[in-house]
Parts: C-alpha cells; structure tokens; sequence
C-alpha cells in the first residue's frame, strides 16, 4: 500500500508547526482527520514519525529524514499543477528566496523591485535566514533560491556570484581617526573594535581573523554581535569601530563615518545565488535571468 499525497501535506503541515491544532488550521481541515491521515501515514511506513504527548509534538529522527523528502514530493506536485495553470491561464507562478541580513539592505530590494516591473506575474516570497538555515531549506524544498555567502559545496546545487564589495571601517562620533582616508588591517593592532559573533555571523567573523591574522595585528574586541545594524548601533554609541561591508552604509546611521579598508583582494565579500538542480520550478529561470541582469550592472 502507497502513501497519498494528502497524508504527505497532513505530515509536512503538522512537522513544520509542530502543533496539530495549527496545521489543521493551515489546512482548512479539523484536526481530527488530520491526526487520521498521519497515523495512517505512519501505518504505512511501518515507522513513528511524530512523538505526541499531551503538551508537545516533535519529529523523531526518521520523521527529520522523511520530512526533507516529503517537502520535495509536495512542492512538484504543486509545481506540476502550477505549470499547467500556466499554460491554461497564463500565470506566471510564484517563487521563494532566501537572502541573508546584508543582501537585504540593497540587492533584494533591487531584485523585488525589478521583478515587479519586468516579471508583474511572478509572486516573489521572501525569507530572511542566514546561509546555513538557507541551505537547508533548499534542500527541503522551502525556498527556490538562495542569497548566500560562500562557499556552498552541495553537488545538487548550482551557484553563480552576484555581487562583490569592499570592506569599510565605520567610525564612531569623535574618533580621532576620521582623518584618515584608508585603513589598513594592521592599524587595528590593540584598538577597540566590534566583532562579529561566531554564531549568526560567521562569515564575517571568519574574514576579518584571517585579515587580522595576516597582518599580524590583534585588535581588542569590546563586543561580538550577530547583526550588522546592532554593530552600527553600537558605533554610533560611542563603543568602538567596527568593519562593515560596502553595502550597510546605506543604513545612514547618523554620526557614523565611513572609510574604505585596504585589501587583497580588493573586494572581499561575495554574495552568491544558488537553486536546486533539480527544482521544476517554472518561474525559476525567468528569476535566475533577471538576478544574473543585476549582477551585470
């Protein structure tokens, strides 16, 4: 006997709220059948997907497997409807996107605002995560693409990079070094700066210890925060510098002051698209061009 893709859309809805009343609700069904339809799932399986006590719901180790892959078998089946709406009506479809905090100051917004003009019949979704939450949900099937930082090493993706930066130092109010017009990696050697915390900000933390560890200099890390408009914050209050990427300028905290940081290579921060190869997504290649567009200008 074979699973119905009901039973998969009834295990998808309760694995992801983890609640039954909610995922009953998210269905339009009452919670009843609902909890028929996984136990019958189960059944079939030969294997309990979902621990259930009076007050929890949480997916055992092989409802975690059997979650990525079931997320896959609903999102075609729903492309597959998608593609011949298309046909039929015209529509466009929908796609989702990861992007990361950063991307979201200047390249997201230019990608959703060319979107509408160029693609007006594609529904984009957005979700803010970081990069590692971002692979995730690719492989589940929850995003279409994803903003992230590199590297991704997943041979069932494809990637492409989009955009390259500079690094600036932001400057708090007062700071006896807002007449320098560069900075060097070493002239942080004993001076108070905000770091990036390992956790959450990885990417960035990893950079600067490498840059930092090449000029032999060792600043003195006053704080280590996860976001970058939380970093700024903190400049603007006086705490320390910090090391930003080109692109949260445009946050225009007041007081701060931007300089650029010398480096090799002169851009460091990469921002990369990557997409399943598989995904049947229809709007996936109409949105794949109007990224590389983008990334051209």
């Amino acid at each position: 006997m074979m699973f119905e893709l009901s039973q998969l859309r009834c295990f998808v809805a309760a694995a992801e709220e983890l609640h039954f009343g909610r995922a009953a609700q998210r269905l339009n069904m009452t919670q009843s059948p609902l909890s028929r339809q996984i136990q019958l799932l189960e059944r079939i399986l030969g294997l309990t997907l979902l621990e259930r006590t009076s007050r929890t719901v949480s997916l055992t180790p092989a409802g975690r497997v059997f979650l990525i892959e079931a997320r896959r078998i609903v999102r075609l089946a729903e492309s597959a409807a998608l593609s011949a709406r298309r046909v039929a009506h015209g529509d466009a479809g929908r796609i989702a996107i990861g992007f990361t905090a950063v991307s979201g100051y200047s390249l997201i917004p230019q990608i959703v605002a060319q979107a509408r003009a160029s693609l007006p019949n594609i529904e984009v979704e957005l979700k803010e995560m970081v990069t590692t939450d971002q692979v995730e949900a690719l492989l589940t099937g929850l995003i279409d693409i994803a903003f992230v930082r590199p590297p991704v090493d997943r041979q069932e993706f494809e990637t492409k990079s989009v955009l390259a930066e500079p690094l600036l130092v932001a400057l708090p109010p007062g700071d006896p070094r807002q007449g320098q017009p560069t900075f060097r990696s070493e002239d942080f050697d004993g001076q108070p700066l905000i770091m990036y915390a390992r956790q959450g900000a990885g990417y960035f933390h990893d950079m600067l210890v490498r840059l930092f560890d090449d000029a032999g200099a060792a600043p003195v890390y006053v704080q280590h925060v996860a976001q970058i408009h939380s970093m700024l914050g903190l400049v603007r209050a006086g705490i320390g510098a910090a090391i930003v990427p080109e692109s949260a300028s445009g946050l225009h905290f007041q007081d701060v002051q931007f300089r650029r940081l010398v480096t090799n290579p002169e851009n460091p921060v990469e921002m990369h698209v990557a997409w399943r190869r598989d995904n049947a997504n229809p709007a996936l290649e109409s949105m794949r061009r109007l990224c590389a567009e983008i990334a051209a200008q």
